[in-house]
């Protein structure tokens, strides 16, 4: 066990701490372009999946089909044992994980009936002393409200406790801030060079640069 800087982790999952296999995205994506009657290639079904450099939207718009009906017909096509069965633990979050001490908690814009699925498949779901799937009833990253209902489950403070928010996505930042948290950015397909260190979040490539 190494000493903790804080005395809270908060977690994003989906590009944090696990990921899919290359060919899931895809496949499912694939299957929303027949449902919906348009289709998308390899780059932007990868790219509908991670939300990449805000093009999502984009490519949506180029095929008259709103985030909506996108979405809705997303998590009608798509199986949660399925996905389950695609993912991954990344090795280095692992090793990060078990090394914490301290109230770790996971806020994921991950719907329930996925999330469960893939914690409990990978068997890390009591690694976690919080999970919070967002919704339009907790709200949505960077809207703060997701995390502040985790740290209350949590019962932790940021007024008197030091915590950090560690996620793949801007939405990550955006809520850690709104939280008064620490954020970290992991990017682990596109590097982002420059930047300002004094507004920019700390960013890093995997977990072994925090330890």
């Amino acid at each position: 066990m190494t000493r903790s800087p804080y005395d809270f982790w908060l977690f994003d999952l989906d590009g944090t701490l696990v990921d899919i296999e290359s060919w899931y995205p895809k496949a499912v994506i694939g299957r929303v372009g027949d449902h919906l009657g348009v289709e998308f290639s390899d780059h932007e079904a990868e790219v509908l999946w991670y939300g990449m450099g805000g093009a999502r939207d984009e490519y949506l718009a180029q095929r008259s089909v709103s985030p909506e009906r996108f979405w809705q017909t997303f998590h009608e096509v798509e199986n949660p044992q399925e996905r389950a069965r695609a993912t991954y633990l990344y090795d280095d979050a692992e090793d990060f994980l078990q090394a914490i001490e301290g109230p770790v908690g996971l806020v994921t814009h991950c719907q329930r009936y996925l999330t469960d699925p893939v914690l409990d498949g990978l068997a890390i779901r009591d690694w976690f002393d919080g999970v919070v799937c967002c919704s339009d009833a907790t709200g949505w990253k960077p809207d703060p409200d997701p995390v502040h209902r985790l740290m209350r489950g949590m019962g932790v403070d940021p007024a008197t406790d030091d915590g950090v928010l560690i996620g793949d996505d801007p939405t990550d930042v955006g809520a850690a801030r709104a939280a008064n948290l620490d954020a970290v950015q992991v990017v682990r397909r596109t590097a982002t060079d420059g930047g300002d260190p004094r507004t920019d979040p700390r960013q890093i490539s995997d977990f072994t640069e925090l330890s």
